[in-house]
């Protein structure tokens, strides 16, 4: 978050840790309840139920929360929420947004090379 605030990118995070219920609850949206799929990963088989993914936002310098992925608040020619991803990246972060298929633009992960059938595999039932 220190290298967003050195490019005057206001970056707030939504979302860490999971519970595979709360999982199911966001899996079940636009399947078995009301509103948009916003992931594709039922309780168990994400990033976040095994503390390893947050998802972020943008906050504008009026306090708002914006989800908008073209914004370019710093006025640096590139959209805020690329410059983000990218400094993420750096890191050692991997970014929904660099997935085919569904697109999952908040989300990033440090996998630390496990993959979610290892990470079952070593969590209790």
């Amino acid at each position: 978050m220190e290298r967003t605030a050195d490019r005057n990118i206001n970056v707030v995070i939504t979302e860490t840790y999971r519970s595979k219920e709360r999982q199911n609850d966001l899996f079940a949206r636009g399947r078995s309840s009301e509103g948009e799929i916003v992931t594709h990963a039922a309780g168990g088989e994400s990033y976040h139920n095994y503390g390893l993914a947050i998802d972020f936002a943008l906050r504008t310098d009026e306090g708002d929360v914006v989800w908008d992925v073209e914004s370019d608040f710093n006025g640096s020619g590139k959209p805020d929420w690329l410059e983000a991803a990218e400094i993420a990246k750096d890191l050692g972060f991997e970014w929904g947004g660099d997935w085919s298929g569904f697109r999952d633009y908040p989300h990033l992960q440090m996998t630390f090379g496990l993959t979610i059938n290892e990470l079952q595999e070593a969590s209790p039932r």
